[in-house]
């Protein structure tokens, strides 16, 4: 079974024929949007014919932009010094940078339009992208002028944008030094990372410890990246009369405040219950003062419950397969049609995430697998994501565009049935590691996310004021 994805159903190289042609293309699709935006803002035409010629331009627009963009991303995501993908990163954001002024011409057409509604109505295509507008207009409230976004989207490409190529090249290409069986050797961070979910106590505490010590070699790049990132955020909220961050963000994820008071209420009233599972834990594991976090991880029980990729696979069709076989066919073909990047290495960035490839119907899934069961887990997570792409691709580019609370149901849905699905044929050990498996996750999506938000929120309101030191942020963080 293949353990690398393939990017050639996008190209075959930067250097291919294809791939220097749609470049070009970009050039004049960009160089078409910016006279017909133009053209649109001072013409007396119909407004639903102009709003259709829109639609259909940014449609072509965004397309190819994505296919462009994606070789680029995906590349650099398994291989962040790549020195060509780097290249044309460089290259790709400085084209489309150059769609902010009129971006921002065009979003403010739509926001002062009379009886959008009834326009929409009026044309199959508009009432096709009815949501995608009526979001356009909600935006110009926000918008600077025409000069002021194309300045701040020129900007943002040696600001926020560097600052993040700088977090991610740090840290997929920090080497961790462990001695593991008497013998000395450098890993990557994500297999040390990795070795949180190994049986072994004393290899979790080792890796943890090596860890920690090896982030020593980059907090000062990674603190001077978080200072940059999050300040670029405060200045740009604040001149576009955002009331806070976290208010942009709500806004960005259709959601208003009480909603997300509701959930952090609910997560306050049973932290109390995630601390009992955690000093239970620890107990278990012999520790008398609380659960150290090198244990945090830490399987549970007596059965054995690593998986090979391949075992991790048939598990995650079989599962699957009680649900739909439509899905289940879905993971299949992504397994057997290289889509799927697999282990960690030195240089690919950490976590796992799925990348949907609207031009070409298809997904790519990163994962740094590490034969435990949460790799199993987080397998079932990033192929519900691509199976929600694979359901949107009769849709519109224009309206595939969706919040992290729509995001993340299909994955987590998809995690839901491989778990319970195992449970079903497990036998009373292996269903007891599944379940401590299902408490371990669901502490993580709540008590570590919300310990993210108290985090955030407190870097955001020191760093109105200063830039945080990394002590600062260490001790924000604890």
């Amino acid at each position: 079974m293949e353990l690398n994805w393939s990017l050639k159903e996008l190209y075959s190289s930067f250097e291919c024929n294809e791939f220097k042609e749609d470049l070009n293309n970009l050039d004049e699709l960009i160089e078409n949007f910016i006279t017909t935006t133009n053209n649109i803002i001072d013409s007396t035409d119909s407004p639903d014919k102009l709003l259709e010629n829109f639609i259909s331009m940014n449609i072509e627009l965004k397309t190819l932009a994505r296919k462009l963009g994606s070789m680029v991303h995906l590349t650099l995501s398994v291989d962040t010094k790549n020195s060509t993908a780097l290249k044309y990163d460089d290259i790709l954001s400085s084209k489309i940078s150059n769609l902010a002024e009129s971006e921002a011409k065009i979003t403010k057409w739509i926001g002062n339009l009379k009886d959008l509604d009834k326009i929409i109505q009026g044309s199959r295509l508009l009432s096709d992208h009815n949501f995608f507008l009526k979001e356009k207009a909600e935006n110009a409230k926000y918008m600077l002028s025409d000069k002021e976004e194309a300045i701040i989207a020129k900007m943002k490409n040696t600001g926020s944008d560097a600052w993040c190529k700088l977090k991610n090249v740090l840290t997929s290409g920090l080497m961790v030094d462990i001695k593991l069986h008497g013998e000395n050797r450098q890993l990557p961070l994500s297999m040390i990372r990795n070795m949180a979910y190994e049986a072994d106590s004393t290899i979790r505490r080792k890796a943890y410890e090596a860890e920690i010590k090896a982030y020593e070699k980059i907090h000062d790049g990674m603190a001077a990246a978080i200072n940059g990132i999050k300040g670029e955020v405060i200045t740009l909220c604040d001149i576009r009369g955002f009331s806070s961050p976290l208010d942009k963000t709500l806004f960005n994820s259709r959601m208003d405040r009480k909603i997300l008071d509701s959930m952090l209420d609910a997560i306050k009233e049973y932290l109390p219950i995630f601390r009992k599972y955690l000093k239970r834990k620890g107990e278990l594991l012999g520790h008398k003062n609380g659960l150290p976090f090198y244990d945090l991880f830490a399987p549970m029980g007596n059965a054995d419950m690593t998986y090979t990729y391949e075992d991790g696979c048939k598990c995650v069709i079989d599962n699957f397969r009680t649900f739909s076989d439509d899905l289940a066919d879905f993971a299949k073909n992504a397994m057997e049609k290289s889509w799927i990047d697999v282990l960690p290495k030195a240089g690919k960035v950490g976590g796992a995430f799925c990348s949907r490839l609207p031009h070409v119907g298809e997904s790519r899934v990163l994962l740094n697998y590490g034969n435990a069961f949460s790799d199993v887990v987080t397998l079932s997570h990033e192929l519900g994501h691509g199976y929600h792409g694979y359901c949107l691709n009769n849709e519109s580019i224009l309206n595939a565009h969706y919040p992290m609370p729509i995001a993340e149901t299909a994955s987590n849905f998809c995690e839901t049935i491989v778990k319970k699905a195992a449970i079903t044929t497990a036998t009373k050990d292996e269903a007891f590691s599944i379940l401590e498996t299902e408490i371990s996750d669901c502490t993580q999506v709540i008590v570590d996310i919300y310990s993210r938000f108290l985090f955030e929120s407190e870097l955001f309101k020191i760093r109105k004021e200063r830039s945080l030191s990394v002590k600062d942020l260490n001790e924000i963080m604890i």
